[in-house]
């Protein structure tokens, strides 16, 4: 297996802490799993010993002479990244995401992917300092209040120990449960946190999950909204077979497993209809479904309503309020935890307000969806 060939790009002042809570796991990994599972480079802007917030140093390669290839790349930052403006990182950026290159942002890392402009249709969270300044930077930024989000080739975490618990989820992707744990454990870090948890309860606690491999596979679900895995990935990564993930998804959750899985995307869209002004479409790709007409089949039999008039209703409320003079929040607009709990059946269909129709990613409309066993990802 080719060792996986992670960037880190330190941005003057970075966040140390963040820093190596991210880069440390990678290290052990490999330690741990007997090989080299990943291969860490350090770049900097013009190269040479890069400064971190408390004085230490790393010494760093120059973007001019950094090698291609990068499986991920995060940019690290600390301080006050919104007054960063750097035309050569930038510029650097924007090729490296033309090129298909996934990209992170860790702590302050990704207020600088956003200056970059390389962050459109993806969710993505940053550090709590930052993040009403952000929000007003980037209004239509579709930021969110998470430890850590990965959307497709997009990896972003709050910083701190934040970055720890995203390498976990990343590990446990790449070479399964077991690995992530000792991973872990070997950094004392038994509380592992999953995306949801405060920056809210911790998955597992939130819905009163009981096994552990069981909680593994909710917090990949969770990591893996825009691109779901199917069932068979799911049970192999969290370390157990799939009819034993089956039997444990009734009893703690009382329905299958990519039933659950279902529901949290549809939560997931519904969350964006209420805080973005993403064309339907993108909605339904950014949250896994790239067909939409089969997503707004799903999402009215979830809610009772279609995806254009649940946000024609969210207009309509949004500017009632803004006549009272009423800024506040409801609990749902916040991207805090998905709702499970049962919603009634109807609603008729209605076309995308704008944009592609989806990737060919997805299956035909129907398919596996109309048996919630189904363990077809896009389902």
């Amino acid at each position: 297996m080719r060792a996986k060939r992670i960037g880190f790009l330190l941005i003057d002042g970075f966040a140390l802490m963040s820093a190596t809570s991210a880069m440390e796991p990678l290290r052990a990994a490999n330690m741990l799993g007997g090989s080299d599972r990943y291969t860490l480079r350090f770049l900097s802007a013009r190269g040479g010993w890069q400064i971190s917030s408390v004085g230490g140093a790393f010494e760093t390669e120059p973007l001019a002479e950094a090698a291609p290839g990068f499986d991920i790349l995060f940019v690290v930052a600390g301080g006050d990244p919104l007054t960063f403006d750097d035309p050569q990182v930038l510029g650097w950026l924007r090729r490296q995401a033309r090129a298909g290159v996934p990209l992170g942002g860790i702590s302050g890392g990704a207020v600088i992917l956003a200056k970059a402009g390389v962050l459109q249709s993806r969710r993505f969270t940053v550090h709590w300092e930052h993040l009403d300044d952000l929000r007003r930077a980037y209004p239509a930024a579709l930021i969110e209040r998470r430890l850590f989000v990965i959307d497709r080739d997009r990896y972003t975490c709050a910083g701190g120990m934040a970055a720890l618990d995203m390498m976990h989820a990343l590990i446990t992707r790449d070479h399964g449960a077991a690995l992530a744990r000792r991973v872990s454990d070997w950094f004392i870090h038994t509380g592992i946190r999953g995306a949801e948890a405060p920056q809210s309860s911790m998955l597992a606690e939130h819905y009163g999950l009981r096994h552990r491999a069981l909680s593994a596979a909710v917090e990949l679900m969770d990591s893996h909204i825009a691109d779901p895995l199917a069932l068979e990935d799911l049970a192999q990564l969290s370390g157990i077979g799939t009819r034993q993930l089956e039997r444990l998804a009734q009893e703690q959750l009382g329905q299958s497993v990519m039933s659950f899985y279902r529901q949290l995307r549809l939560d997931k869209a519904d969350a964006l209809l209420q805080r973005s002004n993403l064309p339907l479409s993108e909605v339904a790709q950014t949250t896994g479904f790239a067909s939409y007409g089969h997503f707004s089949r799903l999402f009215s039999a979830h809610t009772g309503q279609s995806p254009k008039a649940r946000r024609a209703q969210l207009h309509r409320a949004s500017k009632g309020r803004a006549e009272r003079g009423d800024t506040g929040r409801t609990g749902t607009q916040e991207l805090g935890g998905a709702r499970t709990a049962g919603r009634p059946n109807g609603g008729a269909e209605s076309p995308p307000d704008g944009g592609p129709n989806g990737s060919p990613k997805d299956g035909a409309d129907g398919g596996p969806d109309a048996d919630p066993r189904g363990t077809d990802p896009r389902s």
